[in-house]
């Protein structure tokens, strides 16, 4: 799973600090368990043992958190330093978070987070926030011609079109097709700049497509514009 994919095809690979401290987490979890704990009901109070067990049990849990913020933050800082206009996907994590196979993935990427802190970082750099509709099909269009694939599951780790011929990865293919998005809403003059700083949505190929994020300096997958020109880059920030 990725945090980010630029479409030079560079991959921003999801350091998972919970999966990394998982270990040690479920090993200070029995151990709390084995303690005499505090009981409402009877009054009883909890153990010196008990309470030294969930102190660090709380740390891992605080380290953890810790790691994953400072992660966000040097991802984050990093792509609006070098990008005017970063694109990011308007997933439905909550939908996500239904699959018990990814959940705890899902989880542990912060996608929010990285929304959050892109977000007013855009602003303070004069950057903008795009954000492509959840119904976008970036990952099954192809980059090369434009065609639409019917299916697309996310074991197929390549995109193949059999238009044209077309093969690559299919995070860096989505991530052409969101830059792309993002040149073209830009084009169509629809742009936060001539829309005063209200949220703007528009429409390509007769679906609503994209808008600009509150704050942010103008109006996809998460797509960057490097401040001056250069080749569009777009950050995939999904759990494909």
């Amino acid at each position: 799973m990725h945090l980010a994919v630029l479409s030079t095809g560079e991959l921003v690979d999801n350091p998972r600090p919970l999966v990394a401290a998982q270990q040690r987490i479920r090993s200070l979890g029995r151990s709390l368990s084995r303690k005499t704990g505090p009981d409402r009901r009877t009054g009883r109070r909890a153990s010196k043992g008990w309470e030294r067990a969930a102190a660090r049990l709380g740390r891992a849990h605080a380290r953890v958190s810790n790691l994953r913020r400072d992660g966000l933050h040097k991802l984050t800082t990093r792509l609006t330093r070098e990008h005017g206009t970063v694109v990011v996907e308007d997933l439905n994590v909550t939908g996500m978070l239904a699959n018990r196979k990814l959940a705890r993935h899902i989880a542990d990427a912060g996608f929010a987070e990285i929304r959050r802190q892109l977000a007013y970082k855009t602003g303070w750099s004069s950057g903008r926030l795009l954000v492509a509709d959840r119904w976008y099909p970036s990952s099954k269009t192809c980059s090369g011609c434009g065609t639409v694939k019917a299916k697309l599951s996310l074991a197929e780790r390549e995109f193949c079109c059999e238009a044209c011929g077309l093969v690559i990865d299919r995070d860096h293919n989505a991530s052409l097709n969101l830059a792309a998005l993002a040149a073209e809403f830009d084009s169509a003059g629809s742009g936060p700049v001539a829309a005063r700083g209200a949220d703007q949505k528009t429409r390509v190929r007769g679906q609503v497509a994209m808008k600009r994020e509150p704050g942010t300096a103008s109006a996809g997958q998460t797509g960057t514009v490097p401040p001056q020109g250069g080749a569009i880059d777009r950050v995939l920030v999904e759990a494909h």
